[in-house]
């Protein structure tokens, strides 16, 4: 009885326990769906919901005239997983084929990368593909092929004003120049799209999920012309290697607005691939550069001399014979001995010994505050990152020699955008503007978000001032001044040379800078140019050395205005109209190429001699031909002269069309930009002058009357 009762003891013991497992299982299901289920829910649905982000596009970077320097691009990465659930070996052989069907890679390439790496989940294959080749790969539906979307920055014209766009690192942020400056305002805003994860943690997007739009990053319209950058660029490269100089850095910018229209370093770099280049090439020197600026800066003592009063227009200064004289201990040289000069040309000829004569008749505190005025000591806030103020020391820090030797451009630290500034404040009347880069920005509709008005920073001088210093320094540019290099025929330039000694490890060393900065027309100054040559070895001087740097940038800047094409041609009117008739140069041509030339301009024509080709012509070309006075021809065989080489001689091309003068520019190496259409009337530069080959030609043709039509059929 007892072994029975324990018996059945035992069974609902084990009745019991097998009854509560149920009944716990049940209590459990009521706790989870009824006690905590809200709470267990709300966790469920925090850890499988995430969000990602839509990246937002980065602005464009524009010039003056729309063209188009910094912009985005796609670019997509394919890799490989080969130990990805479902994946084939017959599957990888359709990626490979595909990969190679688009790049030329051959098949066995792709497929030795993959067996290389037998144990990893991610092999790349290429890194950077078409869109074509994207799309295919897609198609195949492999989950083991990984594509990357990957966004990259490109300047579309490589290294023009790379210095001023700048360049982004690899997460698309701007490292320095505009992208760096505007890089908030260029980045955007990332959106997010709300996703949801499996127990893989794979994401997937579903309908309905809610996403906030990504806020595109805004565009920069700059006011860098890309026509006048690229001239700025070649010709500073060019006069660099002319004149074997370290670097050089020059600026073109509008007197009356401060828009800045180049600015250009050299050498240079390819923004496009900034880790290939010294990252001293990366700094932009025009606003990073300090250095003494030499007698560029006499343009302060100039000023402070003519508004203090203490100079005489007709007075005479004598300096000694032997071109020296010691100033407080210390021997103030110039650079020939000059002998007795008035004030015009202590400064065309650039005399260092009267124009510190000059400056020790004025106050330190009134000529600290005339270079303070004139923007130096203080940054110029240009638009753009880096920029320096210099350094002008206060009257209480000058020994006695400083203010003799600050006149002449020592002793002071400026940044070349602080010259540029001040002669541009010099041409503009006195007003000094503050200068800038950014014009306006837009949105990704191109609703104007900013604009930027031109910001007048203060009146440096009197107009009185200005308006009698401009003959001063527009004889700076003659032939008795020291700028006789940076003189273009018929176009009126005022200016000031520079020579500055380096002063490296506490001593002036038997190194040089040399720099010209000028603007033009004089009349109505529409450019500000600054030129700045670092240890040029063919000269020290300014105007030898970044003077002609200057001419060769002025005349093909001038051939694309075309208000100062018209002022510099007051007869274009009549040409037109075919009142007058200009003799065309036709020396050195072919005597059928003159003869046609002469033909369509209703010229007629005499010869003397034999020969196939024009070795004189009288009268001379530009000049006016009267009634039917013929033009006289010397043929022969020997041309008269040579052309160096890499040179051209231009043609006279008024009376030809569009057409023939594109053909005979293009035979002698050069290009042409034509304004208008039909019958050449006018060019720039003018006939007869050398050109360096690769350069530009501007001319202006009219059309041709139904009369002028009429009468040219009829012969």
């Amino acid at each position: 009885m007892n072994e029975r009762t324990s018996m059945m003891g035992r069974m609902f013991m084990l009745l019991g326990l097998i009854l509560l497992l149920p009944v716990a299982i049940l209590i459990q299901i009521l706790r989870i769906n009824v006690i905590e289920g809200d709470g267990l829910r709300e966790l469920w649905t925090s850890q499988a919901i995430d969000f990602i982000s839509i990246p937002a596009q980065r602005g464009n970077i524009y010039d003056a005239n729309g063209s188009l320097l910094a912009t985005n691009s796609v670019t997509f990465k394919v890799a490989v997983d080969p130990l990805a659930p479902g994946t084939t070996a017959e599957q990888l052989s359709n990626v490979t084929a595909v990969l190679s069907s688009h790049t030329g890679q051959s098949v066995s390439h792709y497929r030795n990368r993959i067996q290389s790496s037998p144990r990893s989940r991610y092999i790349v294959l290429e890194r950077s593909v078409s869109v074509h080749a994207y799309e295919d790969l897609k198609e195949l539906g492999v989950r083991g092929v990984i594509l990357e979307e990957e966004y990259r920055r490109n300047y579309n014209f490589g290294s023009l004003s790379a210095q001023v766009l700048g360049f982004v690192n690899h997460n698309i942020d701007g490292m320095s120049g505009l992208e760096a400056r505007y890089n908030t305002v260029l980045k955007g805003n990332d959106g997010l799209q709300q996703v949801r994860k499996d127990r893989q943690n794979r994401i997937f997007s579903y309908v309905g999920a809610p996403r906030k739009l990504p806020r595109q990053g805004y565009s920069l319209h700059t006011t860098i012309d890309a026509f006048i950058q690229a001239i700025t660029e070649e010709e500073l490269e060019a006069g660099i290697k002319r004149h074997r100089a370290k670097y050089g850095t020059a600026i073109v910018l509008d007197p009356k607005t401060g828009a800045i229209k180049a600015m250009a370093n050299y050498p240079t770099y390819d923004p496009n691939n900034p880790a290939t280049i010294d990252s001293e090439n990366r700094r932009n020197f025009a606003v990073a550069d300090i250095i003494e600026p030499g007698s560029t800066f006499k343009l302060v003592t100039a000023i402070a001399a003519v508004e203090q009063g203490v100079i005489d227009f007709d007075e005479i200064f004598e300096t000694p014979e032997n071109g020296r004289k010691m100033i407080h201990g210390q021997m103030m040289r110039d650079h020939d001995p000059l002998g007795n000069l008035d004030f015009t040309g202590v400064f065309a000829k650039s005399s260092n010994i009267a124009t510190s004569e000059i400056a020790m008749r004025m106050e330190p505190n009134a000529f600290y505050q005339y270079a303070r005025n004139m923007g130096f000591g203080t940054p110029t806030n240009i638009d753009l990152p880096n920029e320096l103020g210099g350094r002008l020391q206060r009257p209480f820090e000058w020994s006695r020699v400083t203010l003799p030797w600050m006149s002449i451009g020592y002793e002071v630290q400026v940044t070349p955008i602080q010259i540029a500034q001040a002669y541009a404040a010099f041409a503009n009347g006195g007003m000094m503007m503050r200068p800038y880069v950014v014009d306006r920005i837009t949105d990704e509709l191109g609703n104007i978000v900013e604009k930027t008005k031109p910001n007048p920073v203060r009146q440096i001088a009197k107009k009185e001032t200005i308006e009698r210093l401009l003959p001063v320094f527009e004889e700076v540019v003659s032939d008795s001044g020291t700028a006789g290099w940076a003189s273009v025929d018929g176009l009126r330039i005022a200016g000031k040379t520079g020579t500055a000694q380096k002063f490296i490890d506490g001593r002036y060393q038997t190194s040089y800078r040399a720099s010209f900065a000028g603007f033009f027309p004089v009349d109505n100054p529409r450019y500000v140019m600054l030129v700045i040559l670092d240890e040029p070895r063919s000269s020290i001087y300014g105007g030898f050395t970044a003077g002609s740097i200057f001419k060769e940038m002025a005349i093909r800047i001038v051939g694309l205005d075309n208000d100062i094409q018209r002022s510099l041609l007051p007869d274009a009117a009549a040409i037109a109209s075919g009142d007058i008739r200009i003799a065309p140069f036709v020396e050195g041509l072919k005597k059928e190429d003159a003869r046609l030339i002469l033909h369509q301009n209703n010229i007629p024509v005499t010869t003397t001699g034999r020969g196939n080709f024009v070795l004189e012509q009288a009268p001379a070309a530009g000049e006016n031909l009267n009634g039917n006075t013929p033009l006289k021809l010397k043929l022969g065989e020997v041309m008269p002269d040579s052309i160096p080489d890499g040179f051209a001689r231009i043609p006279n091309l008024r009376g030809m069309n569009m057409r023939q003068a594109t053909n005979l520019l293009l035979k002698k190496g050069l290009y042409i930009e034509t304004i208008g259409s039909g019958t050449i009337y006018t060019q720039f530069p003018r006939d007869g002058d050398l050109m360096r080959q690769g350069r530009i030609v501007t001319v202006r043709g009219r059309a041709q009357s139904m009369q002028q039509a009429t009468i040219a059929a009829t012969k």
